[in-house]
């Protein structure tokens, strides 16, 4: 076997391993069904979570986590106050004074004509309640019933309407005397800012814990539960982003203060703490400076997840006033709207909410030259061939080494040939004599896998932007390929669509086989790469090359097909680059000839019988 098409062999085979071994030690598992929110009453945390706080003094309790059964069904009933901007619509519920119906106007469910929007916040009562609250902790002389809670009822104070421009102010009064005060605000895009205040005109002083926490009851229905992303609690303490999926968070053991199935850590003013799903997420951000405690909890009889910011403890004097500034980001992983919120809003490294994986220093720049383009092109598709352009002309250089290497590889046949003659059975000899050759005529036979194997990472961290990144979700390119995030949905069981009845199901076995149009031209971009070089002539050789553009083929079909698209185009460039370079080097790939030569049934000449052949007659 000569060593062009051992490296060959050896860069396709480790393709071929790195694909295979993610299908088969990764595979997506099947969904989970949709688990039922308990009415039962949860247990609470009871005890006290140890508090940055400079002053000295008894320290607030940790708040409770759940409201009892009858606060849940007191919920459904409650008054509230619409939300209504320009990317979210919902309301926020006056019992408790908790963000807990929101949808995305700028998402739907699917590309169905009538697909509803996206929900994201789910009130408590209903399968799945996601929601965020706000409070107080008592501290001191104080008790339960003098600070708001689950169960209190606000009124609204001036507008009764939540937008972009106008702010809503929530208002209760406790037996004391004491005022407190809750103003919402939300921006255009996915930042509510939530003010909370407290007025003591009481005759003695108080000290009160703010807080604020994201509730989920049970894990989400429509996880993707695929290793390459990210879902469950996410939190970011100031040194680095932590992630704990839903089964991370079962296993927390106790943590002193705070009840069974925790984990606190103390941020000194740059940190977040919330739930991440594939597309969306909900974050409690303290402002800036604030240091507070992040917490994630599991409370077993009530499958409840809890992530909680506890600020620092304020202390309001008599006849005083105090408040406390905290963000909610709910809504969509919009890179620009994240990246301007890092920049503007000073959330510290919040462009890391996103799931740029092991390879973000090449995801993210991936990302943001695929962004570029597509905000000057207009269409994701041809924003991906162009990608792929630009990646071909800065791999370039290496590429026109490794192709000129292999041209000269294709010259130096002939002697090669004859040094296996000489050689004979003495490996030693015939190493010898090849890197002789090698060296006189300045070849190195390592350089034609190069490129390709400098493809596997590039590939990974395609896919991964193709496949995290919300900006790929839903976005078209023509024809079938209306959401690039998604498999082809075409399909040669009803030859594209021409024939009167339905492809297969995404997913299904059928769809597996019968592939679409692009899987289709996959294959044959790979196999026409191959016909540049003729076929191997040790039989095993050429039955591998024969199968491994079909294999790819059915493979990579349940890919999301903007990927796909980007390997056929790699592939048709990689074509054209090395067909017009080794025509350079004065060596012309008979393509045709080659393409003929598969389809013949004679068995290849073995390489001793050639050379006899192509010997001089005496």
């Amino acid at each position: 076997m000569d060593d062009q098409n051992k490296n060959l062999i050896l860069a396709t085979a480790l393709s071929f391993l790195v694909i295979l071994v993610w299908f088969v030690l990764f595979p997506p598992p099947e969904p989970e069904p949709v688990q039922e929110t308990p009415t039962t009453e949860a247990p609470t945390v009871p005890g006290a979570a140890p508090l940055a706080v400079p002053q000295t003094g008894a320290e607030p309790s940790a708040p409770a986590v759940a409201a009892s059964a009858p606060a849940q069904e007191a919920a459904a009933d409650a008054p509230r106050v619409t939300i209504d901007t320009g990317s979210l619509e919902g309301s926020i519920s006056l019992l408790g004074g908790r963000i807990d119906d929101l949808a995305l106007k700028g998402y739907r469910e699917t590309l169905d004509d009538g697909s509803p929007i996206v929900t994201l916040l789910i009130p408590e009562g209903e399968p799945e309640a996601y929601y965020a609250t706000y409070g107080w902790t008592p501290t001191g002389g104080l008790t339960g019933d003098d600070v708001p809670g689950a169960s209190t009822l606000w009124s609204v104070a001036g507008n009764d309407t939540l937008t972009a421009q106008d702010p809503v102010t929530l208002e209760w009064t406790s037996p004391q005397g004491m005022i407190f005060r809750r103003q919402i605000a939300v921006d255009e895009d996915f930042l509510f800012t939530v003010t909370q205040s407290v007025e003591n005109p009481t005759g003695a002083p108080v000290r009160l814990g703010p807080y604020a926490r994201v509730f989920r009851h049970g894990e989400p229905s429509d996880q993707k539960g695929f290793f390459i992303i990210h879902e469950g609690a996410i939190r970011q303490n100031g040194q680095e982003l932590e992630e704990f999926d839903y089964g991370d968070l079962r296993d927390f053991g106790p943590e002193a203060g705070w009840g069974a199935s925790a984990d606190v850590v103390n941020v000194e003013g740059n940190g977040w703490v919330g739930f991440t799903d594939h597309y969306w997420m909900t974050t409690v951000v303290p402002d800036a400076g604030q240091t507070f405690n992040a917490a994630l909890q599991y409370v077993p009889g009530s499958d409840l997840f809890v992530a909680t910011a506890s600020m620092t403890a304020v202390d309001v004097p008599a006849g005083g006033s105090a408040s406390v500034q905290t963000k909610l980001f709910a809504g969509a992983k919009e890179w620009e709207a994240i990246r301007e919120y890092e920049s503007s809003a000073g959330i510290y490294r919040f462009i890391d909410s996103i799931d740029w994986g092991w390879f973000f220093f090449l995801t993210k720049p991936i990302f943001w030259l695929l962004h570029t383009l597509n905000g000057i092109i207009g269409n994701m598709g041809w924003s991906i061939i162009t990608l792929t352009l630009i990646i071909k002309a800065i791999l370039f250089p290496l590429a026109y080494k490794s192709y000129v290497s292999m041209a000269k590889m294709k010259e130096l046949q002939p002697e090669m040939e004859k040094i296996k003659e000489r050689a004979g059975d003495d490996r030693q000899k015939l190493q010898q004599e090849m890197m002789s050759l090698y060296k006189k005529e300045k070849v190195n036979p390592a350089s034609g896998c190069l490129p390709i194997l400098l493809q596997i990472p590039i590939f990974f961290s395609l896919y991964k932007v193709i496949f995290v990144t919300i900006e790929l979700r839903h976005a078209p390119w023509f024809g079938y390929f209306q959401d690039l995030s998604s498999p082809d949905p075409s399909s040669i069981y009803n030859l594209w669509g021409v024939l009167p009845w339905a492809a297969p199901e995404p997913g299904s076995i059928l769809a597996l086989i019968f592939i679409g149009i692009l899987p289709l031209l996959l294959g044959i971009s790979m196999w026409l790469q191959q016909k540049l070089n003729p076929a191997p002539t040790d039989p095993t050789q050429a039955m591998i090359f024969a199968w491994m553009p079909w294999v790819f083929m059915f493979m990579l079909g349940s890919f999301a097909s903007g990927l796909v698209i980007y390997w056929i185009a790699n592939n048709t460039i990689t074509f054209t680059q090395q067909y017009l370079i080794m025509r350079s080097q004065g060596y012309k790939p008979d393509v045709f000839g080659n393409i003929m030569g598969s389809f013949k049934r004679d068995k290849p000449e073995p390489p001793e019988a050639a050379n006899k052949s192509n010997k001089p007659k005496k």
